[in-house]
């Protein structure tokens, strides 16, 4: 996920109390009109073709009406929150069996496709927000809801890191992974995001290393700058991250090549993001006083660039954009950034891949976890559809070497982490 313009495709605080904690929010009073959010921009492309056709083909298409069968039955919010957790968590469910070959594939379309998560999620984030029940619900309690339809339909509440044995390295390896929603659906509403692909391919999977088994679980984060500073990031991987040996974000980069991005910037660049908002300001963390301009990577990247890990090549991207100590304006620099300088692009850019990389590996940094726990980001190839289907208005929504080129890239993403997970932490002294 990097600016158009440089390449094609591409810790703030918990949420309010009042949103972390919404039972004690008060209900509308009786008789009052409550002003139901209209849907947006991101929900609107669902009354698009590609959307529709993209959920009957994979079977997803009846999981927003079964939704909003079951919020027409609750008559509190409690129901309501009961009803929430259970759909968002079965749809997640859903998508990693369906990705993983278990049970009935439901529709022509390939299970490895990451599109019926995404769209049906849309689907029911629609319906709760424009949903208007009976006991009144008070804009608090509705963007709780919401929250926790996100955070359960993206596996952030599904994260299950197994015991081990106390010594990091030692048994059983636990490795975190993180994906993404397609983006840039204006250009293209088909895209697919095979980060996201990867996500719903690898949770719960059990990976051979040459160090001995790699249990990995993952989730999806949204591509939207406003659940990234209201710390959507942070939540969901502090408490797991003192408890792995690995972890790693993971977006869609570059034609052709993956990267390991060496560094990450605290500058947002301003690319629109799922809602047609822009953000260009310093990425907003908490305790901004000691926020640094630049974190790095904690992964082997001698170790995976050197692997034959697939078809596609992969590289340690050092490369930086900043304005040097002293300077005003923005000058690349192929090797990492120069003592003082400002950010303006890390190596993954200035989106929001370049802002999970940044949140994760700063977060790491302030958990005093730098020294000990491997983890930064791995930018994919840009997931393309086959020669003869390049158009958008008039093209498929797959064809055999979209299909064949997802799976490359998922299957590399997994040799990746084997690699990554056995192999000695790069030397940082």
């Amino acid at each position: 996920m990097r600016p158009i313009r440089v390449r094609i495709g591409v810790l703030a605080l918990a949420l309010a109390a009042g949103l972390a904690a919404p039972g004690t929010a008060a209900a509308a009073p009786p008789g009052a009109t409550a002003t139901v959010p209209a849907p947006t921009a991101e929900e609107q492309r669902l009354d698009g073709d590609v959307p529709r056709e993209i959920l009957r083909g994979s079977g997803f298409a009846g999981a927003a009406p079964a939704f909003a069968r079951g919020l027409g039955r609750a008559d509190s919010y409690r129901e309501a929150r009961r009803v929430v957790v259970r759909e968002g968590s079965a749809l997640w469910r859903r998508a990693v069996d369906r990705a993983q070959g278990r049970g009935p594939a439901h529709g022509a379309l390939s299970r490895d496709d990451d599109r019926p998560l995404y769209w049906a999620r849309l689907a029911m984030t629609r319906e709760l927000r424009t949903w208007e029940p009976r006991f009144g619900l008070g804009e608090p309690q509705r963007a709780a809801l919401l929250d926790e339809l996100e955070r359960t339909s993206r596996g952030q509440t599904d994260i299950r890191v197994p015991r081990g044995d106390g010594v990091r390295g030692k048994g059983l390896k636990r490795v975190l992974l993180t994906g993404f929603d397609p983006f840039t659906l204006d250009r293209d509403i088909r895209i697919s995001n095979p980060s996201g692909a990867a996500a719903l391919a690898l949770d719960g999977a059990v990976i051979d290393t040459a160090d001995g088994p790699a249990r990995v679980e993952t989730a999806v984060f949204p591509v939207r700058w406003r659940d990234f500073a209201e710390g959507t990031v942070e939540r969901a991987l502090r408490p797991y991250l003192p408890g792995v040996d690995l972890f790693t974000t993971v977006s869609q980069g570059r034609v052709g090549k993956f990267d390991v991005e060496r560094t990450n910037g605290a500058w947002r660049g301003g690319f629109p993001d799922n809602e047609n908002v822009s953000r260009t300001e310093t990425v907003p963390v908490a305790d901004p006083a000691s926020q640094p301009q630049w974190t790095t990577t904690t992964l082997p990247y001698a170790a995976i660039t050197a692997a034959g890990t697939g078809r596609f090549p992969v590289y340690d991207n050092t490369s930086v954009t900043e304005i040097p100590a002293g300077g005003a304006q923005a000058v690349v620099r192929p090797n990492g950034p120069t003592p003082g300088s400002t950010a303006r692009e890390g190596g993954g850019g200035n989106y929001l891949s370049n802002e999970i990389a940044y949140r994760a590996t700063l977060l790491r940094d302030r958990l005093g976890l730098h020294g000990t726990l491997p983890g930064g980001h791995v930018h994919t190839p840009v997931l393309q559809f086959g020669a003869g289907n390049t158009d958008p208005a008039t093209g498929a929504v797959t064809d055999p070497e979209f299909v064949r080129n997802r799976l490359d890239i998922v299957a590399q993403v997994r040799a990746i982490v084997a690699v990554a997970v056995s192999a000695p932490a790069p030397d940082r002294s």
